[in-house]
């Protein structure tokens, strides 16, 4: 960083700060990881200097002949890692490649049914509060009270009643296997088409560690980060059929020119998923998942649905007689990282909120394993139970930056 350190050496001092936080806490946000250097290189390469409006071979500007390589390269990438048919990587966001596939096929106002936010949804699957809901009539399905797993009974029976366009499966706070084949059954039964948001679960996907949506859905979409450990940004995969108007939709559509040097970052790190040792490193992602459920659970902490299937979890706070907000704030005093989260059939706002959401991605990037994920799950229950004992919160916190230093 020597010359931003001469142009601006605030911001050099920001990203400084920034990278010591990252390397001294323990960083348990299911939506973030930690990249390889070599898709920080690709991403912070003179490719952000072109400008290439358009696609592959049918650009709006000159010069772009070097620059359409990395992207037919991504393209590849994707289609071998998930067995798709057709690929649109410029998507800036997981929230534009929603967007661009309400954009390509459903009318203004057209009604899309959808997991609500609460019970672990997304915001640009219909929150009133996003231009989802704003432009489309979203109706939502959620879980059981009794399991908290999807209500598929339920989404047959809105399904029935509705007849909406699409039907979209995925979620941001779901830790259970979610069953792709019922909900394609349910959309073809009720002339929907189907689309499964799998942003979080795509690193699990990619290694045959969760079912493949793509075999099944006629769109999916998926951001880069996240479990599938690249940059920033997002995908649409789907059906040739469908190839023309998703990429009509993103460009001209909703987006100008696409970010070069993110898409190579993007290729970079599909690259790396296709190899054997990201499988290793998806099924460690399992297995301290599962470990760090136990764990709290050991504790007595109630964890919405009783566990884990995947990358997260969901803490239930209720019975500790505390909110979200209150042990986020805790937690990250002692350098440990997570989000306030609702929780199913919630009762306070999403501001305050009665849990927490977990995930192991990042932990595991580090090289963190089973023996880890006990002690981190000691410090979460050590922490809540001594939420106001500043001497405590001091003592865990050591302990934290202690196990961190390791990794």
């Amino acid at each position: 960083m020597k010359n931003l350190k001469q142009v601006d050496p605030e911001i050099a001092e920001i990203i400084k700060l920034e990278q010591e936080r990252q390397q001294r806490n323990i960083e348990l946000i299911a939506s973030e990881n930690f990249v390889s250097e070599a898709v920080m290189e690709a991403a912070g390469s003179c490719l952000t200097n072109k400008y290439a409006e358009g696609y592959p071979d049918n650009r709006y500007y000159g010069g772009c002949e070097i620059i359409d390589r990395a992207e037919k390269l991504a393209i590849d990438r994707a289609k071998e890692l998930f067995g798709a048919e057709h690929v649109n990587v410029q998507p800036h966001s997981g929230s534009q490649a929603n967007q661009a596939v309400y954009f390509a096929m459903v009318p203004p106002g057209g009604k899309i049914l959808a997991m609500d936010l609460t019970h672990g949804g997304h915001l640009t699957h219909g929150s009133p509060v996003n231009i989802s809901g704003k432009y489309y009539d979203f109706i939502h399905y959620g879980v059981t009270k009794e399991e908290e797993i999807i209500d598929y009974d339920q989404v047959e029976l809105l399904a029935q009643e509705y007849k909406p366009d699409l039907i979209v499966a995925g979620a941001s706070a779901y830790p259970r296997v979610i069953n792709f084949n019922r909900f394609k059954e349910i959309a073809d039964r009720y002339g929907a088409l189907f689309m499964v948001d799998m942003a979080h679960i795509a690193g699990l996907v990619a290694a045959g560690l969760h079912p493949n949506p793509v075999a099944v859905a006629d769109f999916v979409t998926t951001t880069n980060h996240k479990t599938l450990r690249g940059t920033r940004g997002g995908m649409i995969l789907c059906k040739e059929e469908y190839g023309k108007k998703i990429d009509k939709a993103i460009f001209p559509g909703i987006q100008g020119g696409p970010l070069m040097h993110i898409i190579a970052a993007k290729a970079v790190a599909l690259k790396e998923a296709l190899s054997e040792d990201f499988k290793d490193y998806q099924q460690q992602i399992l297995n301290n998942a599962h470990i760090l459920a136990e764990t709290l659970q050991g504790y007595g902490l109630r964890l919405v649905s009783g566990g884990t299937d995947n990358h997260l979890m969901l803490v239930d706070l209720n019975n500790m007689q505390l909110t979200g907000k209150e042990v986020e704030i805790a937690l990250d005093k002692v350098g440990i990282t997570v989000n306030k989260n609702t929780i199913p059939f919630e009762k306070r706002s999403p501001f305050i909120t009665s849990g927490i959401r977990i995930g192991t991605p990042a932990v595991t990037t580090r090289g963190m394993k089973e023996e880890e994920m006990k002690k981190i799950g000691e410090f979460i229950y050590k922490t809540m139970k001594n939420i106001d004992n500043e001497d405590k919160l001091e003592e865990i916190r050591d302990m934290v930056y202690e196990l961190s230093a390791q990794f």
